[in-house]
């Protein structure tokens, strides 16, 4: 018997319905030749720091750099019942062997890993690699299962990946959040991506307007333009000489516009918050259901082509989409899939496309957000097979007051593609005219006028371009000698951008992304070698030739260790400037009873200020939640005050009835106990 595991408990069920005749078990499905189960995420994630030692639990700068021996691994919190079912199974005599069947990437090779080898299994391995959840997909791939063995590079690239954010996370926010008395968290990738919104921001800020001017000349209710002109006195002595105008030079030249390629998850992220306002998760987390509901293939990709083997089956999608979408119903369509095919370009997963389970889906079942996204990419591939985009363009010049004037035409000569422009985002509208000019012509009269401009500061990041810059970070630095020049990859960079959203480092107003107020001052305290998108990059180069298999991991790990070393050593005093930046006027919540100090709210509870004192008030304490209720800021405040507090509706666990009972605090200096009083009790 084999054992299948996936990474969703939907696609165990897609994957079983294909198998036949399941049967649902605790935590698993079953047949008489395969148990299919599933993770639910990640369940196994390296260890806390605790797991190391206890004292960890207390950030304290004197114990960085926190850099283990070797990497333990522990169950995730919450998750250890899924887990403990899959441990049984993976140990169970009746299973010969297992299928990894966790998403085809370098995540889902990890989540398997991580699970498989905390469970000492040692039984052999196959891997189901696809692109899609549609059965025929399925079927073929698990008549062309692969030895695990090939997937090692990608598990060890995962793997670094994983302890590489590890090692620099814990460390550098344990190190900046001691230092400045404030939780700073900082990143081997997203503190990058910091540092180009507070870079933009601070360019937008410093920006100086400064006016120039250009004199117009219409005719023919077509306007020439002349060059920019710093001075207005020289725009008014120019505007001053135009009397007339004589046609000097007309010349065209027929262009085209090739079509936009398929999408890969960041060119469709971009899109969709142009069109839709989405944020990059939105679209990720809505593509993930559609792959699920087999209506699109796998998201998570970084090609924008198909392979040569897959010409057929990609044509036969366009009469689905024409015919069965609600875009353009009976257009007719040539397609050409040619274009799309690019062996070389396509690694690990092909461009996105939809499925063919679109001739069987009622989009109106779908949410608003996932018709959307299924209609982008549906009318992306008839984009991207559609004809090229052919027009004239017209570049006109006269000549008066012995300056010339420019004016530039597009005629539109064979629409192609853009038929499908209102419905894509990215299209650009052409300009068209009728008047025709012709060489030599003379014009006496005409209108002039002056125009005033102004130079425009840079644009503050969309999402849409923030991707972009995440995509292409260090790509106009010279001195970066390697392909992958970027901060992340495409799976990863919306998780980044809603951490750094979550931090309280970055927020959206509206359309656009700003730094907040601690994303600019955590910047400021941050060394070069953290925040430099150069840094990043090489590292993300490196992981690429980790799955390629031309760069150790050990050798990888080795030099994020020397990084991490050397970030501690060199990062031991506070700058004193910036440190009045991280001062929060926090709510006193009392007096500490054993040092004196101030009591604050945190999340989890009330603690003493005082780094030194070991005094907190849990909020989920097993006395309060065996009584169904949660100590509050006000029971914190009043047993503060005076040591007790009423507290009605307490709930008993013999009686299954509440009542109402003052609560005393005993705090003994190391532990702190609570007890009942009655008052007015009956005896």
């Amino acid at each position: 018997m084999k054992l299948l595991i996936t990474e969703k408990p939907s696609v165990a069920q897609a994957i079983g319905k294909v198998l036949g005749n399941m049967k649902r078990q605790n935590g698993y499905l079953e047949n008489e030749d395969f148990i299919v189960t599933w993770c639910i995420g990640h369940l196994v994630s390296l260890a806390s720091t605790e797991f190391y030692d206890e004292r960890y639990k207390k950030w304290s700068q004197a114990d960085l750099p926190i850099i283990p021996d070797s990497f333990q691994y522990q169950v995730i919190e919450g998750k250890g019942a899924q887990y403990e079912i899959i441990k049984q199974l993976l140990l169970d005599e009746r299973v010969t062997s297992i299928i990894c069947a966790t998403d085809a990437g370098r995540e889902g090779e990890l989540i398997f890993r991580l699970v498989y080898n905390h469970a000492q299994c040692k039984k052999l391995v196959e891997r189901l690699w696809i692109s899609s959840m549609e059965p025929s997909a399925i079927e073929d791939g698990m008549n062309s299962l692969k030895p695990i063995e090939k997937y090692d590079n990608l598990y060890y690239a995962a793997l670094c990946r994983a302890q590489a954010d590890w090692l620099v996370g814990i460390n550098s926010t344990r190190l900046f959040s001691n230092l400045y008395n404030a939780k700073l968290n900082v990143g081997r990738v997203q503190t990058p991506t910091l540092e180009m919104l507070v870079h933009r921001e601070k360019a937008i800020n410093d920006f100086k307007k400064t006016p120039y001017y250009t004199v117009s000349i219409e005719i023919e209710s077509n306007t020439f333009v002349s060059e920019k002109i710093i001075d207005r006195a020289i725009a008014e002595e120019l505007m001053e000489t135009c009397d007339s105008a004589v046609i000097r030079s007309i010349t065209m030249s027929k262009k085209t516009s090739n079509p936009p390629k398929l999408y890969d998850l960041t060119t469709l992220q971009r899109v969709a918050n142009r069109a839709y306002n989405l944020t990059a998760k939105q679209t990720l987390d809505a593509l993930q259901v559609l792959y699920e509901k087999k209506l699109v293939t796998y998201p998570r990709t970084d090609s924008r082509f198909i392979t040569s083997d897959m010409e057929n089956s990609t044509i036969e999608l366009i009469p689905l989409i024409i015919d069965h979408l609600p875009i353009f119903n009976g257009v007719a369509h040539i397609p050409d899939v040619k274009r799309l095919v690019n062996n070389s370009k396509v690694t690990d997963h092909h461009a996105i496309l939809v499925t063919k389970e679109v001739e069987r889906i009622e989009i109106k079942s779908l949410s608003k957000i996932e018709r959307d996204i299924l209609l982008l990419i549906a009318i992306r591939l008839l984009i991207a097979t559609s004809p090229v985009h052919l027009f004239e363009e017209q570049v006109c010049i006269i000549e008066s007051g012995n300056k010339l004037f420019t004016l530039k035409r597009k005629f539109v000569l064979e629409k192609g593609w853009k038929q499908f422009e209102n419905r894509d985002a990215e299209i650009d509208e052409a300009i068209t005219s009728d008047f025709q000019f012709s060489e030599g012509q003379i014009y006496d009269r005409i209108e002039k006028s002056i125009n005033e401009h102004f130079t425009t500061p840079p644009k503050s990041f969309t999402e849409d371009t923030l991707l972009s810059a995440m995509e292409r970070a260090s790509a106009e630095d010279e001195s970066v000698e390697f392909d992958h020049k970027g901060l992340g990859t495409p799976a990863t960079r919306a998780g980044i951008i809603e951490r750094l959203v979550s931090s309280n480092l970055i927020e959206r107003k509206g359309k656009i992304v700003v730094p907040t107020t601690k994303g600019i001052a955590l910047i400021q305290l941050v060394p070069e070698e953290l925040k430099s998108p150069k840094t990043t990059a090489a590292w993300e180069f490196d992981l690429l030739n980790i799955e390629n298999g031309s760069v150790k991991p050990e050798k990888f790990i080795t030099e994020i260790r020397d990084f991490v070393e050397m970030i501690v050593i060199n990062n031991q005093e506070k700058n004193d400037e910036l440190a009045s930046l991280f001062l929060e006027e926090k709510e006193s919540i009392g007096e500490c009873p054993r040092c004196h100090s101030t009591v604050h709210e945190f999340g989890k509870g009330f603690g003493c200020s005082n780094k030194e004192c070991t005094f907190a008030l849990w909020k989920e304490n097993k006395f309060f939640t065996s009584k169904k209720k949660e100590l509050t800021k006000r029971i914190a405040k009043k047993l503060l005050e005076t040591g007790k507090c009423k507290v009605t509706k307490l709930y008993s666990e013999k009686t299954g009835k509440t009542y109402d009972a003052v609560i005393v605090m005993d705090d003994t200096g190391k532990y702190i106990n609570f007890k009942l009083e009655f008052k007015n009790k009956k005896a």
